[in-house]
């Protein structure tokens, strides 16, 4: 029996690692190619790709994990059956709890891992990233400008030319300023111009002995302006709040503010890791596969039930969301249909109609 388990052990070991070796490669390489095409877009600074691409792995670490055991049990259990292993065991005193005890064994440990990752780990991910948005966003926009370039603001509503700056990036030299505020159409030039931070975090470009023209020329509101300081306040960028202020919450913070959207971001985390535990027992009695079908078909039952699973706890996500039942009742109802398949497949596996 203490051979059957270290064997299948070994060979559920080795199946899961290469999916997700192969899981993570395909997906880092999607999320790369995203995140390259935004900084080609220049919606993201190409020193930002690397973390933010780490963040984005970080996100989905527990689905990533979640799939690839749920595939290396699967496979593993699979392959005895197609080489008349599974038949040989049983014949030999492998009962349901025989089949049962290695997959618990092995999934729990991991499932650990999922469900710290998925209540925490994830959330602390998101405030990271919020930080980092945040310390991108708070840059001085003057320090990504080109001598002789004309560069416009992640808002659209101003264009600053510089004809040179210093090499510590804070004083310029011969400024074009286009904008458009309140309505406004507003050209300023100046000779020089210096960056300064206030105490409050608010960045200016302080442009001195210059000329502004605000309106259109001719009109009875056209206005001309000769001055020797003139602040031009630098925007920064902020993320809007939401479902990203939501995912960066603590689990206990969800559960000291039980609203329904909480609420409904705790049973998405909670449900990670209780569907990589049943859809691993699950993989016990659904493993039985004919030898003469093909190996891909294994395969293909197992991302459709997986996709399936993980879709049914969304939407009880989304049912929590908004307030159509509790927490609990979303979280059991998912789960509780799932673990009533499962018994019933055991039963028929191994005491019903199928046990022959």
């Amino acid at each position: 029996m203490r051979r059957f388990e270290r064997a299948l052990t070994r060979e559920m070991a080795a199946g899961a690692g290469v999916a997700f070796a192969a899981l993570a490669a395909i997906f880092s390489v999607v999320l790369l190619v995203r995140t390259l095409g935004k900084a080609a877009m220049g919606d993201l600074e190409a020193e930002a790709v690397l973390p933010m691409l780490g963040f984005a792995l970080l996100r989905s670490l527990p689905v990533l994990l979640s799939l690839s055991l749920f595939i290396g049990v699967f496979m593993s259990l699979s392959r005895l059956w197609r080489d008349s292993e599974a038949v040989i065991w049983m014949n030999g005193g492998v009962g349901p709890w025989g089949w049962a005890k290695p997959v618990i064994v092995f999934v729990a440990p991991v499932v650990l891992i999922i469900a710290f990752v998925s209540l925490e780990g994830v959330a602390w991910g998101a405030r990271k990233q919020a930080e980092f948005e945040l310390i991108l966003a708070s840059k001085e926009q003057i320090s990504s400008l080109a001598p002789g370039v004309f560069t416009e603001d992640r808002q659209g509503k101003r264009v600053v030319f510089v004809e040179s700056y210093s090499r510590e990036g804070r004083h310029v030299e011969n400024v074009f300023v286009h904008s458009f505020e309140r309505g406004r159409t507003g050209v300023t030039v100046a000779r020089q111009g210096e960056v300064t931070q206030m105490e409050n975090g608010d960045t200016f470009l302080v442009l001195e002995q210059g000329k502004r023209y605000e309106g259109v020329p001719g009109a009875a509101d056209f206005q001309m302006a000769m001055f020797k300081s003139y602040s031009v306040r630098i925007p920064v960028h902020q993320a809007t709040p939401g479902a990203v202020r939501v995912r960066a919450m603590r689990s206990a913070e969800l559960l000291r503010d039980p609203t329904s959207v909480n609420m409904g971001e705790w049973v998405s985390r909670l449900g990670i890791p209780i569907s990589a535990l049943l859809l691993c027992l699950l993989a016990v009695p659904m493993s039985y596969a004919n030898p003469r079908a093909g190996r891909s078909l294994n395969l293909v039952y197992t991302i459709l039930i997986y996709a399936a699973y993980n879709n049914f706890i969304g939407l009880s996500q989304g049912w929590v969301e908004r307030a159509k039942m509790g927490a609990f009742e979303g979280a059991l109802l998912i789960h509780g249909i799932m673990l009533l398949i499962l018994l019933t497949l055991f039963w028929r596996r191994f005491r019903g109609p199928w046990a022959s």
